[in-house]
Formats: C-alpha cells, sequence, structure tokens
C-alpha cells in the first residue's frame, strides 16, 4: 500500500499549508490536461492522498491504523467537490464565467508643477493650467466606433467574452474557460473604427484648466482635481490633475507656518525715546509703536495680517523684530551732545578717539616706530 506523505512529499510533521501547497504543485504537474496521457494513475494517487490527508478525522485515522483504518472510505471518485474544485478552478479556470469585461480604460493621471509669490500663498490666487491633454473624441464621444456604427456582439463568444474548452479525462469531462481570442473579453467588436480617433475614443487637444488656489498653501503642497487629467479609452473614466505648488521666496518676508516675519531697523534716538513708524505690509501700510526704551530684539505683533489658515477663516499675524541702529559717523557737535546725555546720567562718557590717554598711547607708539 502507498504511504499517502510519501506520494505528496511530505513529512509526518507536515502542517496542514504545506500539505495543500505539495498537493497543488502535484496536482498542477500531474492534471491530464497538463501532463498528457499516462499520469492518470499518478494524478489518482495524489487526489486519493490528499482527500486524506486534508480531513482531520481521515488524517487522525490513518496515523492510528494506515489505509486499513478507513474501512475502505478510499477516494471517491464520483466529484471534485469543496476544495478540490476551488483548487481546480484556481489552476484551470473552471467555474461560471463572470461575464464580459468593460471596454472602457482609465485615463492617467497628470502632474503639473506652478510657482506663486508669497503675496498669493497668503491671500489665494488662481491660475490657468494650459497643455496638451487626451480629451474625449468628439466625433464617437469616447464609444470608438464611426458614427451611426456602434460595437456589435461578437460571433464567436456570443457577447459573453468568454470562451469555454471541454477536455475529457479519466474522471469525466474539464471544463475551462478563457479570454475571447476574437473581442478580446469584450464581448463586442467594433467593426468600423472612428476615423478621428482610430477606435480609442480619445484625441490630443490643447487645453486651459483653471485652478483655485487656497491662501495657506506651501511649498510641495498638491492640489487634486478630479477627473481633469487624461480622457480615459473607449470611455474609460479620466484620470485626475495633480498641481504641485512652489511658493517663490519674498525679499523681505519669511513664514514661519501661518505667521509673516521681517525685520525693521530704526536710530538709537528712536528707540531711546519711542516711536511711531510706517511698516510696509502686504495689505499696504501699516503704523507700528516703537514703545520708548526699546531695544534689539523687541517685536512688534501685527495681528490678522500673516497668511490664510489653509483650513479655517482668519488668517495669522506679523511679527515686526526691532534693529536698533547705532550710528558710527557722529560729528563733533552729535559726540558733544552725546558726551553731555551720558554726564547728566551719571555715566562714564569717554570718547575713544578723543580721549587723552588713547592719544598719549598712539603718540608714543609713533615715537616707537620713529626711531
Amino acid at each position: 500500500m502507498a504511504d499517502f506523505y510519501e506520494t505528496l512529499g511530505v513529512s509526518r510533521n507536515a502542517t496542514d499549508t504545506e500539505i495543500k501547497r505539495a498537493y497543488k504543485k502535484l496536482a498542477r504537474k500531474l492534471h491530464p490536461d497538463v501532463a498528457g496521457p499516462g499520469h492518470e494513475d499518478e494524478f489518482k494517487a495524489v487526489n486519493e492522498a490528499y482527500t486524506v490527508l486534508s480531513d482531520p478525522e481521515k488524517k487522525r485515522m490513518y496515523d492510528a491504523g494506515g489505509e486499513q483504518a478507513l474501512h475502505g472510505g478510499g477516494f471517491d471518485a464520483a466529484g471534485f467537490g469543496g476544495a478540490f474544485s476551488d483548487i481546480f478552478s484556481s489552476f484551470f479556470g473552471g467555474g461560471a464565467a463572470s461575464g464580459p469585461t468593460p471596454r472602457g480604460e482609465r485615463g492617467r493621471d497628470r502632474l503639473e508643477r506652478i510657482t506663486i509669490s508669497l503675496k498669493d500663498a497668503v491671500f489665494g490666487t488662481k491660475r490657468d493650467i494650459k497643455g496638451s491633454f487626451a480629451e474625449q473624441c468628439p466625433m464617437c464621444h469616447g464609444e470608438g466606433a464611426a458614427p451611426g456604427t456602434h460595437p456589435t456582439t461578437c460571433d464567436q463568444c456570443g457577447g459573453s467574452g468568454s470562451v469555454r474548452q471541454v477536455t475529457n479525462s479519466l474522471f469525466g469531462r474539464m471544463v475551462s474557460t478563457s479570454p475571447c481570442p476574437k473581442c478580446g473579453g469584450h464581448g463586442t467588436v467594433i467593426t468600423t473604427p472612428c476615423p478621428t480617433c482610430n477606435a480609442e475614443g480619445r484625441v490630443r487637444a490643447e487645453k486651459s484648466i483653471p485652478v483655485d488656489i487656497r491662501a495657506g498653501i506651501e511649498t510641495g503642497m498638491r492640489i487634486r482635481m478630479s477627473g481633469q487629467g487624461d480622457a480615459g479609452i473607449q470611455g474609460g473614466a479620466p484620470g485626475d490633475l495633480y498641481i504641485e505648488v512652489s511658493v517663490r521666496p519674498d525679499p523681505i518676508f519669511r513664514r514661519a507656518g501661518d505667521d509673516l516675519l521681517a525685520e525693521v531697523t530704526i536710530p538709537m534716538t528712536s528707540a531711546a525715546l519711542g516711536a511711531e513708524i510706517s511698516v510696509d505690509t502686504f495689505d499696504g501700510a501699516q503704523k507700528v509703536k516703537i514703545p520708548a526704551g526699546t531695544s534689539s530684539g523687541f517685536v512688534a505683533v501685527l495681528p490678522g495680517l500673516g497668511t490664510g489658515h489653509l483650513r479655517g477663516e482668519g488668517r495669522g499675524d506679523m511679527r515686526i523684530a526691532v534693529v536698533v541702529e547705532t550710528p558710527s559717523d557722529l560729528t563733533g557737535e552729535q559726540r558733544k551732545l552725546l558726551r553731555k546725555l551720558a554726564e547728566l546720567r551719571g555715566e562714564q562718557a569717554t570718547d575713544a578717539s578723543m580721549s587723552e590717554e588713547n592719544q598719549g598711547f598712539f603718540a608714543r607708539l609713533r615715537e616707537k616706530f620713529a626711531r
């Protein structure tokens, strides 16, 4: 008597998955439609072994007492139900046909890139994307058949899109299905192609597509426009259009999230006494108050003058960093006034260019090099 484990080429400790994998490999190899005549007995033995080893109860009985323990319950050649029909269907295309394949094919997605200014990102803008796109054929309206005609039912498959092939084997008739070679599985045939698109259902055309760019968009973000890509083949759905945005750097302002950042330089006197200055923004000139005693690093905030929020209402803020300028080209009169101010404030007033100590130092230095 044959050893079922040996027949399938697996060990007695093989898992259910290993047993099934071994069976599928051998059944594919030995099936009469593949191996031809002369392998029927081997094919039957493989199926008999799998019938037992794939059934937990039969496998337990076989492991305990061999084939005799099955009480004659060997392989039933009356049919291949359950797992066998599923396996054979996956091998040889058996089972009911699923119907003809739709003729249309989805169009290609498109990616276009645009560059906008920071001001456009702050407020949002509109642009037109121009280019050559695949558009539905205006003559056949995407069907692919010449005007006045339509695809006709395939006379080889009768419109089913598939053909059946019957093969006689040891266990009866084996039926397999495959796409119809004449219609390609569509069930219909275009006998008179459209002369404009040659049955493709689409043509190339120049196209301009308006794009709404929302406020708050950032570099690298993409806008998806559903159905605005290339038209599909023979009435298939169109692809999508993606717009990738790049924001051009601004010479004055830079962005931090939805806030705008900038710097303004003020004279030392304005910082000391306080002032009101005018600052140019994307919303026009704005007044900014500088408190008395301001030092470099002070940040003035202009609420609501930043970038629009991409999701939601409102805008970020504008933040103006103050840089205090220290004069370096004072006149003699200006130096006197500053020394007077320093005296009034009780500060040590020294003028490095005029102090007697420094003058003496440079005089001694000149004398040394003059020797």
